[in-house]
């Protein structure tokens, strides 16, 4: 049997413990993603020690009340015990090199910050032959997402990216279903945030990345899973953004509000064959949308569509506190415990994906598979989500430069021009 996985949860917010701003997150993620999967799957006997790496020390004492009353307390005493660095009482932006260095080869990074620090921490980790998740994007720019990749390959690590939309149980169904409907001809997306969150993200919205990379990655990755198993790469990208709002909010002056991407996808054995995709994404919509975050997609084949909204399930509540409708998402993380009170949000396919990881990271160290078997599965790997770093960058660039950006894909190798 499979040792249990030691992890180090890098980054302290919203995604690893709900904690924001002095409380607990005001989003659909009150008690984090990361953190109660990974004290879940400690309980189950598939993580070992647990470690969590922030910047600022002095936040960790509110953040331990934080889990004791709101995962501790909730469900049967589970074990929210973790190291931390740096200490209590110190800042250390660099914190992360003493967290890493204290790991074992085998052991695991989650790695839940800004998008500019995501390369220079995996790097760090990968060297020192840690496995990796990363949240989307993995990274800003294509060049190091190669550069990440033949690391992994030197090392021998698993490198995860955290597309958890891939384990949404509609979303996996159609990318099943798309196979059999034909080539692929047009995609258009939607997905969207309340203002609100240019609060939680105002260090770093604007200035180290924009709404494409946080929410166009989830359906650039969705769509690329769709097509590439059909034979279709990106070819070209433009794109286009709205401003004004995110400004007028007090965010930076290049904080865009929504951004649209137009890629050009070409079926690789038959230059004849070409498709439309267009992602949109924005962080300015409606405080009270009754969603957090609004998601959905058209796909048109040869031999059929697929529609999906997943904002509205089937499932709304009205309470008199809230002052409005509200559609919840239980299938993405289900909170509620079960009978006996325990945790019982296994089933959530954010849960799911980080599951897969600890699975993955066990399996290679038990000798049981290697990074490249798991590639092979499909799972959203650093090497099965290149497409989708190179159409974010290119993305980036249009709107930069003002123009369209090619993607080459020559003997496996990838580059913008």
């Amino acid at each position: 049997m499979a040792s249990p996985l030691n992890v180090l949860m890098v980054g302290t917010g919203e995604y690893t413990t709900g904690f924001v701003g002095g409380g607990a997150s005001g989003s659909d993620k009150k008690v984090g993603v990361v953190g109660l999967s990974m004290f879940d799957l400690r309980r189950r006997g598939k993580v070992g020690k647990l470690g969590m790496v922030g910047v600022n020390g002095t936040k960790f004492p509110a953040i331990r009340e934080h889990l004791n009353k709101n995962i501790t307390q909730v469900y049967n005493n589970l074990d929210t015990s973790f190291d931390s660095f740096p200490a209590d009482n110190a800042k250390d932006p660099e914190s992360y090199k003493a967290a890493i260095d204290a790991l074992q080869p085998g052991d695991a990074i989650t790695i839940f910050t800004p998008d500019t620090t995501h390369y220079p921490i995996a790097l760090y980790a990968i060297e020192r032959k840690i496995h990796v998740m990363i949240t989307k994007p993995a990274v800003k720019e294509l060049a190091h997402h190669i550069a990440l990749l033949e690391a992994a390959e030197k090392h021998g690590v698993y490198v995860y990216i955290e597309h958890h939309k891939r384990f949404d149980p509609a979303y996996a169904d159609a990318k099943h279903r798309a196979k059999n409907l034909g080539d692929f001809n047009y995609f258009y997306s939607y997905m969207s945030q309340p203002k609100s969150q240019l609060q939680t993200f105002a260090a770093w919205a604007g200035i180290d990345s924009d709404i494409s990379y946080y929410l166009n990655s989830h359906h650039v990755d969705i769509c690329d899973s769709m097509v590439s198993q059909l034979g279709y790469v990106p070819v070209k990208v433009s794109a286009s953004a709205s401003t004004g709002v995110a400004v007028s909010l007090g965010c930076h002056e290049k904080t865009e509000d929504t951004i649209s991407l137009l890629v050009h996808w070409q079926k690789e054995d038959d230059a004849t064959k070409h498709a439309t995709g267009v992602y949109t994404a924005s962080w300015t919509a409606p405080q009270k949308a009754g969603v957090h975050s609004n998601q959905y997609f058209h796909y048109l084949a040869q031999g059929g569509e697929i529609r999906i909204d997943q904002a509205k399930r089937g499932y709304d509540v009205a309470e008199d506190s809230a002052g409005q409708l509200m559609w919840y998402n239980p299938f993405y993380m289900k909170y509620a415990p079960d009978e006996d009170g325990n945790f019982a949000g296994q089933s959530g396919y954010g849960y799911i994906s980080m599951e897969k990881f600890v699975d993955g990271c066990r399996a290679v160290n038990a000798g049981t598979l290697t990074p490249r078997d798991l590639d092979a599965k499909g799972l959203p790997t650093l090497r099965n989500t290149i497409a989708t770093t190179a159409i974010l960058e290119a993305g980036r660039r249009s709107i930069n430069e003002n123009r369209e950006v090619k993607i080459e894909r020559k003997n496996g190798e990838w580059r913008l021009v």
